[in-house]
C-alpha cells in the first residue's frame, strides 16, 4: 500500500499552468485535488514537483479496505511490550513531506474524516488512540487524487470535502505532447510514437463500445517499450493496449483489427 521514497529525477512535460498551481498551493498550504482519467500522468506530476520542491514524497494507493488506523497508525507488541508506531500520515505531518492519497474515493468514509482538519486553517491531525493532537510541519502538504468518470455513479467525493481542495483537471495530452512523451519515455522511433498516439486517440473516440476506461498514456507507453525492446509492433499493441481494456471477445477482436491497419 505505502511507497516512501526520495524521488530521482522523474520525466514530466507539462500540458497546461498546473506546476505553478502546485507551486501556489504549496507557498499558501492548501490540499491540491488532482481529478481525471487513470494513466493521464497525475502520479508522475506528484513525482515530479517533490522533486522540483526537494521534498520527500509519501504516496498511499488507496482502496476499499484503506482505513484511518492504516494511515494514522496503531499499538503493536514488540518484545514485551505495545508500543505506538505512526502510520504514513502521521509521519507526513511531523516530517513536513508532501503525502499523496492516491484514488482517496477508495478509501473507507473514516480516511476522509481524519483528514479533514488537516485541509483547512487547523493543518492538524488527531490521534484519537493517544489522545494527543499533532500540529502539522511547516512544509506537510496534502495532495489527493479523484477519477471522476470512473466512481461517478459508484464513489463520489462529497461536496463538504471537495471544497477543502484546489483542484487541477488532468487529460490526455493533445497528439504532438503524447508523442514526445512516449519518445522520452522509451527511445522508441518518432514514427512508431506517432502510430500509437493514433491509435489511442482513435479508441478513446469509439464511446460506441462502452468501455469503463479507454486507452491511458501509460497503456501507450507500455506498448512503446515492449515494441523497443524487440516485441512485434502489432502483438505489442494486443497485449498492451488491446486486451488490458476489455475481456469481451468481440469487442477484442474489433479493436485488433482496428490496430492492425493502424501499425
Amino acid at each position: 500500500m505505502l511507497v516512501d521514497t526520495l524521488i530521482n529525477i522523474p520525466y514530466y512535460h507539462a500540458v497546461g499552468k498546473e506546476m505553478d498551481v502546485f507551486k501556489q498551493a504549496y507557498k499558501n498550504k492548501i490540499p491540491i485535488l488532482l481529478k481525471g482519467p487513470t494513466g493521464t500522468g497525475k502520479s508522475r506530476f506528484i513525482e515530479y514537483m517533490a522533486h522540483q520542491l526537494d521534498k520527500k514524497l509519501i504516496t498511499i494507493s488507496c482502496h476499499e479496505e484503506t482505513s484511518s488506523t492504516d494511515l494514522i497508525g496503531r499499538f503493536i507488541i514488540k518484545g514485551a511490550e505495545t508500543v505506538w508506531l505512526d502510520g504514513p500520515l502521521t509521519t507526513a505531518v511531523k516530517e513536513g513531506s508532501i503525502l499523496y492519497l492516491d484514488e482517496v474515493a477508495e478509501a473507507r468514509p473514516d480516511v476522509i474524516v481524519a483528514i479533514h482538519s488537516l485541509t483547512d486553517h487547523r493543518r492538524e491531525l488527531f490521534i484519537d488512540k493517544l489522545g494527543v493532537t499533532v500540529k502539522a510541519h511547516e512544509d506537510f502538504m496534502l495532495v489527493a487524487s479523484f477519477n471522476p468518470g470512473y466512481q461517478r455513479g459508484f464513489k463520489e467525493l462529497k461536496p463538504s470535502t471537495r471544497q477543502r481542495f484546489i483542484a487541477v483537471s488532468f487529460d490526455y495530452p493533445e497528439p504532438k505532447i503524447e508523442t514526445e512523451i512516449l519518445i522520452n519515455e522509451t527511445e522508441i522511433d518518432s514514427d512508431t510514437a506517432k502510430k500509437l498516439v493514433t491509435i489511442g486517440n482513435k479508441i478513446r473516440n469509439l464511446t460506441e463500445l462502452g468501455l469503463t476506461e479507454t486507452v491511458s498514456t501509460r497503456l501507450l507507453v507500455d506498448a512503446a517499450k515492449i515494441i523497443h525492446s524487440g516485441l512485434p509492433k502489432r502483438l505489442s499493441v494486443h497485449v498492451a493496449i488491446v486486451e488490458p481494456l476489455t475481456d469481451d471477445l468481440q469487442t477484442i477482436q474489433a479493436l485488433k483489427d482496428l490496430c492492425d491497419l493502424m501499425i
